[in-house]
C-alpha cells in the first residue's frame, strides 16, 4: 500500500501505517502485538515488509505491543533519546533503538521525517511531518494546545491527522476523578474539538486533501459531535475538507498517495 492507514487511534492503543513507493513503517505500537498484525492483516499488509516503528512517546497506549512487535518483525525503533529511556522505564526491555533529535529532519528510506515538540505530559513528546513523492502528511495527536511550533510545522500539509480528543463539557460532566480531568484539559494534555478546528483553520490551504479527526476520548466525546464541531467551524469560515474519524475499534479510511 502506498498511502496512510490508521489502524487504531484512542486511548486504548495507537497505531499507524505509512508506506511509500520503498519505505513502509509504524508510528506508535499502542496496541497488542496481536492486534497490530491483524489489523495489518486485514488490510492486505504484509507485517515483514514493515522497516521500522517510529515513536510518539512513551505512554502506554502507544507502546504496549511494541516489544514483542519489533522482535517479531526484527525493526527498530526511531525515537528521540528521552522516549528512549522512558520506553525502557516504562516496558523493562531495550529495543533495538534508532535515536533521532527532535526538531532535526531526517530521511529513513524515501521518507523524510520532521519530528517536532508538542506539548503533552511526558518526557519528549512529538508529533511527525512526513514527506515522500510529492506528498506532506501531518501527524499531530497527545498535545494540550496548539503552539505557534505546531502551527509552523502543519503547514502545506496534502494531509493531516489531528487531535480532537474530547468535548469540554463532556469531561466536566464525566465521573472522571478531578486530578485527570484538570490534565485533559490542561496545556499539557489533550485538544477539543474546538481547539482542533481552531488548528486546523490555522493551517488550512487549498491544497489540504482529507483530515482525520483522531484520538477521539470514548467516553467525552462521540464521532458525531466531532465532526459536526469541526465541519461548522470550517463552514463559519466558507472552508471545506473532507474530513472522516480515526477509529478505535477498527482501522479507518485509507489514504492513497
Amino acid at each position: 500500500m502506498f498511502g496512510f492507514l490508521p489502524l487504531a487511534s484512542g486511548s486504548k492503543g495507537n497505531c499507524l501505517f505509512v508506506g511509500s513507493q520503498t519505505t513502509r513503517v509504524l508510528i506508535d505500537a499502542g496496541l497488542s502485538c496481536t492486534a497490530i498484525l491483524q489489523r495489518l492483516a486485514e488490510a492486505s499488509i504484509d507485517p515483514h515488509t514493515i522497516q521500522a516503528i517510529l515513536i510518539t512517546h512513551e505512554h502506554s497506549d502507544h507502546i504496549q505491543g511494541l516489544p514483542l512487535l519489533a522482535r517479531k518483525l526484527g525493526v527498530p525503533v526511531l525515537a528521540n533519546a528521552d522516549t528512549a529511556k522512558g520506553i525502557y522505564a516504562a516496558l523493562g526491555e531495550r529495543p533495538k533503538f534508532k535515536i533521532f533529535t527532535t526538531g532535526e529532519t531526517f530521511q529513513f528510506g524515501d521518507l523524510v521525517v520532521h519530528p517536532f515538540s508538542v506539548p503533552h505530559d511526558t518526557l519528549d513528546p512529538v508529533a511527525f511531518t512526513i514527506q515522500t513523492g510529492g506528498i506532506k502528511l501531518g501527524i499531530c495527536t497527545d498535545l494540550g494546545h496548539a503552539t505557534s511550533l505546531i502551527k509552523k510545522q502543519l503547514e502545506r500539509c496534502d494531509f493531516l491527522y489531528l487531535e480532537a480528543n474530547h468535548d469540554p463539557s463532556m469531561v466536566h460532566a464525566s465521573n472522571r476523578p478531578a486530578m485527570l480531568k484538570q490534565r485533559i484539559l490542561g496545556k499539557s494534555g489533550h485538544l477539543s474539538n474546538e481547539q482542533c478546528a481552531e488548528l486546523l483553520i490555522a493551517v488550512f490551504h487549498p491544497g489540504l486533501k482529507h483530515v482525520h479527526l483522531a484520538h477521539l476520548s470514548s467516553e467525552c466525546n462521540a464521532e458525531e459531535r466531532a465532526l459536526a464541531v469541526v465541519s461548522e467551524a470550517l463552514k463559519a469560515k466558507q472552508l471545506s475538507v473532507e474530513l472522516s474519524i480515526a477509529y478505535q475499534d477498527r482501522s479507518a479510511k485509507a489514504i492513497l498517495f
